[in-house]
């Protein structure tokens, strides 16, 4: 059987493990359908590689997301011809992002426009955002194969054999290239890298969509309190009444937050005043659901011998905020890039691809570096008053400093790094009295006790008080604590000095 003749005879879904291939089905498999996985397909299937798009769902299918979608990552959509629909035009635009701290709302930033870049974001449930993007692919020329979950690679010589079950029975693939894009709990990267994604790399998330929302339907709502840090709540607007409403934290905190998510949800919805507000009267829709998410880790590879991981199979979610959309995106089309001219050469080799993680790591190691940090330093719960103050700090500083305010507005919207608004003073300022605070594991909760920002630091009321978990922290937990804050600033460390090194070296030449 010639290798059309298979390619055709895999398409069709007829295909079992049992098929002879020497040669190669198609140039490049794409496991996952998601953003990052069918951007990637479109873009090498417009430049004329035989690609197959692989998904254990078939689309439309739903994905856990807050679903909000970015200024860049629109430009992103843009480019592959997305939004050309009645469909996508009639999503929500989101005009600002209002923060709310332990029930009072603290200021809203309006979305700036930045270079040539829309001014807005829009709220575009994944059910449909997915489908559009598999759609492009398809359209580009990618054939797509859904209902077909992977279970197994296996690198050769000259190719990479990608095999699975599903409605049609087993399937085989041999390719020249893979691209991983499979999600957080990728089977690939677990292959590529020999492990899971480390504790301190998870996030969880639950989220539920309500109909018959109330307030500005141009404004998302991003809602932090003790019992949310390291994470926060958010309310981003649908349109026509509807809204996505979810919470997300950090795996690992000291001490462990023993909280079910849902029920967290739930609580926060009953009880902070800004939420309420915007959900009386409102219904919920469907079910609550959860997932994992894995944050950004650079010590990881991104690539292997004809492998390469993408979107959030690679970790490209931020720390910090949990955007993933953007990031995967982008992935897909710096991938794209180098993947064809090395299709193109032949060379696909790790050596070769490396190009792709180096890109990853100049545009995105730095900030990552930044959120690393932020997210190490309020793992400890026990300081969560002091975070919060710092969080006040920040805010009052926008509301009277309107450079300041766009800043952190970019940042909110992913339009520039989260160093920039914050500022690398502020961070090592906090790290720096964190870190040599005495009362680093001690419960912060004392009546009247004068918090860091000049602000008194309430005591909890005794509802509140007989809900709150462990505050102090054992003598392990701050080791523990101190160790991956020490690690995560030697991380941004030596970034900052590489790129000081950088900036001085052109100035040279």
């Amino acid at each position: 059987m010639s290798a059309s003749a298979r390619f055709r005879h895999v398409a069709s879904g007829t295909a079992d493990a049992s098929v002879a291939a020497p040669g190669h089905d198609c140039d490049v498999v794409v496991a996952g359908g998601g953003p990052a996985g069918a951007a990637a397909a479109a873009r090498l299937a417009a430049r004329g590689f035989t690609t197959v798009l692989v998904d254990r769902a078939t689309f439309p299918r739903d994905k856990v997301c807050g679903d909000f979608v970015g200024p860049a990552a629109l430009a992103e959509l843009a480019d592959l011809g997305v939004p050309g629909t009645a469909a996508f035009a009639a999503t929500n635009i989101i005009g600002e992002c209002s923060l709310h701290l332990d029930g009072d709302q603290l200021g809203a930033l309006a979305i700036p426009q930045v270079g040539g870049l829309p001014g807005y974001g829009r709220v575009i449930p994944r059910r449909d955002l997915d489908a559009w993007i598999v759609d492009a692919a398809r359209c580009a020329g990618a054939t797509v194969l859904g209902g077909r979950t992977v279970t197994a690679i296996e690198r050769a010589p000259g190719a990479v054999t990608v095999a699975g079950h599903g409605v049609a029975g087993p399937w085989q693939l041999r390719t020249r290239l893979l691209l991983g894009a499979d999600g957080s709990t990728s089977l690939i990267a677990r292959r590529l890298r020999g492990t899971p994604p480390p504790r301190q790399d998870r996030i969880v998330a639950v989220r539920a969509y309500f109909d018959e929302v109330t307030g500005p339907p141009g404004q998302a709502d991003i809602y932090l309190c003790r019992d949310s840090l390291p994470g926060y709540c958010w309310l981003f607007p649908a349109g026509r009444g509807r809204a996505n409403v979810g919470v997300g934290i950090a795996v690992a905190t000291y001490p462990p937050a023993r909280r079910n998510l849902r029920a967290l949800l739930l609580r926060l919805i009953a009880e902070d005043p800004g939420l309420r507000d915007r959900l009386r009267g409102a219904r919920l829709r469907g079910t609550i659901g959860g997932c994992p998410l894995t944050t950004y880790n650079p010590h990881l590879p991104l690539v292997g011998d004809r492998i390469m991981l993408l979107g959030d199979a690679a970790g490209l979610i931020n720390p910090l905020n949990g955007e993933g959309i953007q990031y995967a995106l982008h992935s897909a089309r710096w991938a794209a890039d180098i993947a064809a001219d090395r299709l193109s050469s032949g060379r696909l080799d790790a050596a070769s691809l490396a190009g792709y993680e180096h890109r990853v790591h100049h545009s995105l190691r730095h900030d990552m570096a930044f959120s690393r940090l932020i997210i190490q330093l309020i793992r400890n719960r026990a300081l969560n008053p002091f975070w919060l103050g710092a969080v006040r700090s920040i805010a009052a500083r926008a509301t009277t400093d309107p450079d300041y305010a766009h800043r952190a507005s970019c940042v909110v919207t992913g339009l520039a790094p989260a160093s920039t608004a914050l500022g690398l003073g502020v961070a090592a300022k906090t790290a720096g009295q964190a870190m040599i605070s005495r009362r680093a594991g001690a419960s912060p909760h004392r009546p009247g006790r004068r918090g860091h920002y000049g602000r008194t630091a309430p005591a909890p009321s005794p509802g509140k008080a007989a809900k709150s978990t462990r505050q102090a922290l054992t003598p392990r937990e701050r080791a523990d604590w101190a160790a991956g804050v020490g690690q995560a600033l030697a991380e941004l460390t030596t970034q900052l000095t590489r790129a000081k090194l950088a900036s001085v070296r052109g100035r040279v030449h």
